[in-house]
């Protein structure tokens, strides 16, 4: 990695093996952070200041001090595929040969795009992270994967210790929780280069599958079930015309309390982006499913033709499921269009499954028994790769 910009980055990682830094992707963990020579002023100048990484903007004795709790939340995540320790350049991990014939990768990356604006604004810090891991998760889970581990890119104009372990914190245990290790990221502290108070999050995941029972549409037949699990409010999309409705248009604040949604704006916005792998992971197991298909940007009507083959399309029932209020009242505030609608929210529907007919009663027992609800939105036609609403 080359010196220093002019923004004056300085990178982190969990795996760095001294207290110069906090974290770093290519570094096995933790912080590499590098600054330049202070200018030396000759005896002969007037001024004899020394010129510091810390007059830039950016402070070592502050990211060191929130280093050690960073590395703690890391480690609570690891597993015995994880093979290095918080010190290297780079991550470790080994794959169950035992467990796995031929096994296949699965990776996938992504933001929780404006919803940032929503936490920046209430200052809830702690869900930003779970809604990162749990959409990766849910990415990489529709063709079949079991999430490894997971790492995450944190850049600031500030580093500000207390927000970034919140985010870390609902990182780790959301990783925990999907069964994944939190191996490693980067810290990137940029004066000048973000609003005070702001950061970006993005993460990267991976999982790995066995090649034979990789889901990638392939065995879906006209006739097969449409399955939806049920979301629990926008997720981590959207929300740029969400803010827009309900900010600009409804003059709402997150602290509003507004009846048809019974409870006040931003907590329905800061609704945590739901994992569905633990009720995946059954439905994979008992071979359950022939597709997968993740509700995210473009809503119902883009996503789920990613996994349909050649030759078939989607019917799906409108009013078969549960619409939540937040839907309608963006819908109401803006006069929405309802095709607008589909193809930017999730509607209410997380996660879309093709289940064989022969497999329909066994995949609802298994749903049933996981807790998730779960309603039948429509079959596979033919068709050319598109979803027919009715």
């Amino acid at each position: 990695m080359g010196s220093p910009t002019l923004l004056t980055r300085f990178k982190t990682c969990y795996n760095e093996p001294h207290s110069k830094v906090l974290r770093t992707t290519k570094s096995s963990g933790l912080p590499q952070l590098r600054r330049r020579k202070s200018a030396l002023v000759t005896d002969n100048s007037p001024n004899t200041a020394t010129i510091t990484y810390a007059d830039a903007g950016v402070d070592i004795d502050r990211a060191n001090r929130t280093k050690k709790r960073i590395k703690y939340l890391a480690h609570k995540t690891f597993n015995r595929g994880v093979l290095s320790e918080i010190g290297g350049f780079g991550a470790l991990f080994a794959i169950d040969k035992q467990k796995y014939v031929n096994p296949v990768l699965v990776s996938s990356v992504d933001g929780v795009g404006t919803k940032l604006k929503v936490a920046f604004e209430m200052k809830v810090h702690h869900t930003i992270g779970a809604d990162l891991v749990n959409h990766c998760v849910n990415d990489i889970v529709v063709q079949g994967a079991t999430p490894l581990f997971f790492m995450d890119y944190l850049a600031t104009g500030k580093l500000e210790p207390e927000v970034a372990e919140k985010v870390v914190e609902g990182l780790a245990e959301a990783c925990k929780h999907n069964g994944c290790a939190l191996i490693g990221g980067e810290t990137a502290e940029m004066p000048g280069f973000y609003p005070e108070g702001e950061y970006d999050l993005a993460g990267f995941i991976v999982g790995v599958v066995e090649r034979e029972k990789i889901i990638n549409g392939k065995n879906v037949q006209l006739g097969d079930v449409i399955l939806g699990l049920a979301s629990n409010g926008l997720h981590t999309n959207g929300y740029s015309l969400a803010r827009k409705l309900l900010f600009e248009i409804g003059g709402y604040t997150p602290e509003s309390y507004v009846n048809e949604l019974k409870g006040k704006v931003g907590n329905e916005l800061m609704r945590t982006h739901k994992s569905y792998w633990p009720s995946v992971k059954r439905l994979v197991d008992g071979d359950c499913v022939t597709a997968m298909a993740h509700i995210t940007g473009g809503g119902i009507t883009d996503n789920l033709p990613r996994m349909l083959p050649r030759g078939t399309a989607a019917i799906i029932e409108m009013g078969s499921w549960t619409v939540p209020p937040i839907f309608e009242h963006l819908q109401k505030l803006g006069n929405v269009a309802q095709d607008e609608m589909l193809r930017t929210f999730n509607m209410g529907l997380g996660m879309l499954l093709v289940v064989p007919s022969a497999k329909f009663k066994k995949a609802q027992t298994v749903i049933e028994r996981s807790g998730e609800k779960a309603f039948t939105v429509g079959r596979i036609v033919k068709g050319e790769r598109k979803v027919i609403y009715t």
